[in-house]
């Protein structure tokens, strides 16, 4: 007896919209409550500012020591943090040695092993008397991650959301398609990258904070550069902070959740979801509870195996003439593009001073989508003789695939213009968690507990081996168009030859380099020595993923990129 087409429907396709009918609900509910989902209008935002006098503290005291001994009349100092182990460590260290105040501002902060270690010490801090101000970019903030919020209702903790998004925090799915009837407000993202102890010694760069940016992930690491900034320089880092702290986009956690709506969203011991998903297979149960909690231990057991705090006195460091680049506030507010202000941005700021290179640009940018301006810039660079390099995410390696999709337009037409491209590998042998790392050649000890995978994200410009820019910013239109950024400019030349010694390794030995054939047709060259072969297509790439390149590659516009 043939199959008729209502025997299909109640076999395949109602089992099927059963199964998806609680989705949609959801999304639908989700959607309908977005129109009801307000912000509160009546918002207290007591008024405070970085520490007055930094130079009464122990750092602010260490700082004057540096610079007497250096015998400098600069301002400000900068060391060089390329290394995912200091890059924790040192952050442990400034909380460890606030006295009065400690300043943190990020895009996102993840909770995992690695930031309850520096919860503890934030609390112990707290303990002590010093003032914690902590500034959060809104987006990543449910699930899992709303658990970070508590610390608003602990004592001297003060937690603010910049830019928040109405709604539940259950899910960030479900808090996208919430705000998406908002979707250009959605898309503004407070990216700066702040910490600041007593108003004396900071550090800004790439990493947000978690497990991923600080070597301890069991799947991918970001690779990475942050500087710690002391002096002067520090002190433009708490004014700017101050800015955002006190701009009416951001918003006391109080004036938006309670603590018992935070301690609801707290996801159940893995034994308990493990216990949900089979109730019937005792073994299979077992089995994957156990499973669970050894994985839970070995994470908690890997961020512990992190060291507590490094001695800041042994760094390396260079005093050195800087400025600072930072967006304002305003960048990101919801009427930034009907109120015609001019401003001029971090990425402008760059954009300005790359275009002044004479000799040679070194560029590193996980997201780098050029827009139609940069690319004038690079002909008129490269028409002057400047040798151009930049180090960017592989499609394999990128953790934000449609941002490769914009790059991948422009790639040939950089090859053209003998732009030399390098882009990083995915798969890294031995631990890769850090530029210069021993996989190539660098000797860090900091490196990944777990696998090889590495992703680009860091954000650096080195220009005519004088000039190093280290900053929040990628080489993109959101970065200089929706996102608020912060960078440090430094002019000095053995810190700029510090930061190509960790970069260059990872040119030849991390990344293949992408070069047109006889032909005029791409072709990704293999590291020397590495024992890979050269390839004509993405390297290392799943099916899906370049599938994807081809699909939306038309069109998706670059600002969304």
């Amino acid at each position: 007896m043939p199959t008729t087409p209502s025997v299909i429907s109640r076999k395949l396709v109602l089992p099927a919209l059963r199964q998806l009918l609680p989705a949609l609900a959801l999304a639908f509910t989700a959607l309908w409550l977005a129109g009801c989902a307000s912000l509160p209008s009546e918002v207290d935002r007591p008024v405070s500012t970085a520490l007055a006098k930094p130079e009464e503290t122990r750092l602010g005291a260490l700082v004057a020591a540096r610079a007497a001994k250096a015998g400098t009349r600069n301002d400000s100092g900068f060391a060089l943090v390329g290394d995912a182990e200091l890059a924790f460590t040192s952050r442990m260290t400034l909380i460890k040695a606030a006295q009065k105040t400690l300043d943190i501002q990020y895009y996102a902060i993840f909770a995992d092993d690695t930031t309850e270690r520096m919860f503890e010490a934030l609390r112990e801090a707290a303990g002590r008397g010093v003032r914690i101000r902590i500034l959060l970019d809104d987006f990543n903030t449910s699930g899992k991650n709303a658990q970070v919020l508590k610390l608003a209702f602990e004592k001297n903790f003060e937690l603010r959301l910049f830019n928040p998004l109405p709604g539940g925090r259950g899910s960030m799915v479900m808090r996208i398609l919430s705000n998406l009837k908002d979707a250009a407000r959605l898309q503004r993202r407070m990216h700066n990258k702040i910490f600041v102890a007593d108003n004396a010694v900071a550090i800004t760069g790439g990493r947000n904070l978690g497990e991923t940016y600080f070597g301890q992930s069991k799947g991918t690491n970001f690779v990475d550069i942050d500087v710690i900034a002391a002096g002067r320089i520090a002190r433009d880092l708490s004014a700017s902070f101050d800015q955002y702290w006190n701009n009416p986009l951001a918003y006391p956690v109080q004036s938006l959740m309670t603590a018992k709506e935070i301690e609801a969203l707290k996801p159940p011991p893995a034994g308990a979801q493990t216990a949900n998903l089979n109730r019937e297979d005792p073994a299979t149960l077992a089995g994957a509870t156990q499973a669970a909690i050894a994985e839970s231990n070995a994470s908690a057991a890997s961020a512990a195996a992190l060291p507590d705090s490094t001695d800041l006195r042994l760094l390396t460091w260079t005093w050195a003439p800087s400025v600072l680049l930072v967006d304002k506030p305003s960048k990101i507010a919801a009427d930034a593009d009907s109120t015609g202000e001019s401003q001029d941005t971090t990425v402008d700021g760059l954009l300005q001073l790359m275009s002044q290179a004479k000799g040679n640009l070194l560029i590193v940018s996980p997201y780098f989508v050029p827009g139609e301006r940069m690319m004038v810039q690079f002909a008129d660079l490269r028409r002057r003789g400047v040798r151009v390099r930049v180090l960017t995410n592989s499609l394999a390696s990128n953790d934000a695939p449609a941002a490769h999709v914009g790059y991948a337009r422009y790639r040939k037409a950089l090859l053209d213009l003998g732009i030399e491209l390098y882009e990083m590998r995915a798969e890294q042998e031995g631990s890769f968690s850090s530029f210069g790392s021993s996989a190539l050649g660098g000797g860090s000890t900091g490196g990944s507990t777990s696998g090889s995978r590495a992703s680009l994200h860091s954000k650096v410009v080195v220009m005519d081996d004088r000039l190093l820019v280290v900053g929040s910013m990628n080489l993109d239109l959101r970065s200089q168009l929706q996102n608020s950024e912060v960078a440090i400019v430094i002019r000095n030349r053995a810190i700029s030859a510090e930061a190509t010694r960790l970069i260059e390794p990872t040119l030849a030995a991390g990344a293949y380099r992408v070069e047109l054939d006889e032909q005029g047709q791409m072709v990704w060259r293999a590291p020397q020595g590495s024992q890979l072969k050269d390839s004509r297509v993405e390297p290392d790439a799943s099916l899906g993923l370049k599938l994807m390149l081809k699909l939306i590659g038309p069109f998706a516009p670059d600002e969304m990129l």
